[in-house]
């Protein structure tokens, strides 16, 4: 199976603030879009390990996940290349921790801004991702599972036999 299908894995953290969301604007193709704190898991990596990385890197916060809010697989066509993507996302819920103000955003990362649920719904034609609101949402509605949930093998972290 030279062409076997493999969706692109990411991970997003939902972090609420006084009724606020912590988003990210992010400079695309497309233009400013938001988007929760998310990015690619990297290989030897775990989703959680993922997650606490992807925020310090662009939102220059420390993270810690506390519950999985989700699993979350959306297809999207990029405007440049039209090359068709699925994307498999692990969102979690967890608490902020210091700020590193000193600390450069990830490339593409603009600012990042707090948002009521009210101005995310209002601002859908900005989302980065189609499933961004569901995340808020599912979350709103206190869908949490334990962390355990997700499972990552010693191996993952190992380097691969020859």
């Amino acid at each position: 199976m030279p062409n076997r299908w493999k969706p692109n894995v990411t991970v997003a953290a939902l972090i609420e603030r006084d009724g606020h969301f912590l988003l990210v604007e992010e400079d695309t193709a497309d233009g400013l879009r938001l988007n929760n704190p998310a990015g690619h898991l990297d290989p030897g990596e775990s989703p959680l390990d993922a997650c606490i990385r992807e925020v310090l890197e662009e939102t220059a916060y420390d993270f810690t996940p506390t519950a999985l809010v989700g699993v979350y697989l959306n297809r999207f066509r990029r405007t440049r290349t039209g090359d068709d993507i699925t994307y498999m996302r692990f969102a979690f819920a967890g608490t902020l921790g210091t700020h590193h103000a000193w600390r450069t955003l990830d490339e593409g990362i603009v600012r990042t801004v707090w948002m009521t649920p009210a101005q995310i719904r209002a601002s859908r034609e900005r989302h980065r991702s189609p499933v961004l609101l569901r995340c808020v949402e599912d979350y709103l509605a206190g869908q949490r599972f334990a962390l355990d949930v997700v499972h990552t093998d010693p191996s993952v972290g190992r380097p691969v036999a020859e």
